[in-house]
């Protein structure tokens, strides 16, 4: 199904209720990494019930099921031409999530998506769509908004703008502040798919190869979540009501085992970050940012 412009920018899906409890947090903070040392004082309360906190970069996993969105899930309007991208043919761009309050440990919201970009590359080169979710509590305030952008690439040539996606933020130039490497574990893809995403890409061998890897590959958002961990670790103190928004932009797969060399750079209560796989020289999150409260 193609994208249909600028009717696309219309589109959004009705409200949807989710609830989640501890198992959900603590789940997430063991996909990316955490608690591995159980006598870790310092991250046993994102594993352990017991004064639990919640690694803000969980909100992408908690509301399951509000990122890929099927037509039937799509708000129906008289008129609207429903866009449907091709979802064999995507790749994650990008991904922000900014919370209005500290996410508890467990709690029942409500969660609406909406598109509010879609930048057409050509027939051959693919599109760049932009969707934002907004959560909201049992009171009606806002707790967190998602936006990720998609890359399309089967799904260019619809006549859409070819300018103005949002600029990614840039790094500083000078040395790193700080530059500390995380190790991942060879099963980590198969603890981290059961906070959600099942893509046998992250599972199954076979699909892997047919992609073109030689193994199947870590989720993007696992990566995303293992800079998070860096940045609660070092400027934070664990204290994840420290952060109001983390973003990245994602430019190369990892793979279970890989060692993520997270640098970083403070500016205020501005962190840059960027991630690298030092063994295999690739740099695999741009453009990283955290806004810290004051």
């Amino acid at each position: 199904m193609p994208i249909y412009y600028p009717d696309i920018l219309e589109q959004k899906t009705e409200p949807r209720t989710f609830t989640y409890g501890d198992k959900d947090v603590m789940l997430y903070a063991l996909g990316i990494g955490m608690g591995r040392d159980p006598m870790d004082e310092r991250e046993l309360p994102f594993v352990y019930e017991k004064d639990l906190k919640v690694v803000p970069t969980a909100a992408t996993v908690l509301a399951a099921g509000m990122g890929r969105r099927s037509a039937a899930q799509t708000e129906q309007r008289p008129g609207l031409r429903v866009s449907q991208l091709n979802y064999l043919m995507v790749v994650h761009g990008e991904q922000k999530v900014e919370l209005h309050k500290p996410l508890p440990a467990f709690g029942t919201f409500t969660a609406t998506s909406r598109t509010t970009g879609a930048f057409d590359k050509g027939k051959d080169k693919g599109a760049v769509v932009v969707n934002e979710t907004v959560w909201t509590d049992e009171k009606g305030e806002k707790v967190a908004t998602l936006t990720g952008s998609t890359f399309a690439r089967g799904d260019g040539g619809f006549g859409g703008p070819s300018d103005g996606a949002p600029e990614p933020h840039e790094v500083p130039t000078r040395k790193p502040d700080l530059s500390v490497p995380f190790d991942t574990r060879p099963d980590q893809a198969l603890v981290y798919r059961l906070n959600g995403d099942r893509n046998p890409l992250h599972s199954d061998p076979d699909v892997a190869r047919k992609a073109g890897f030689p193994r199947p590959i870590l989720h993007g958002l696992c990566t995303y979540g293992i800079t998070c961990r860096a940045v609660l670790q070092e400027f934070c103190d664990y204290d994840p009501t420290r952060i109001l928004s983390h973003q990245v932009r994602f430019s190369a797969p990892v793979f279970p085992g890989d060692t993520i060399t997270v640098d970083m750079w403070k500016d205020g209560d501005v962190i840059s970050f960027e991630a690298r796989v030092l063994d295999r020289g690739a740099t695999v999150i741009k453009n990283g940012k955290t806004v810290l409260r004051s």
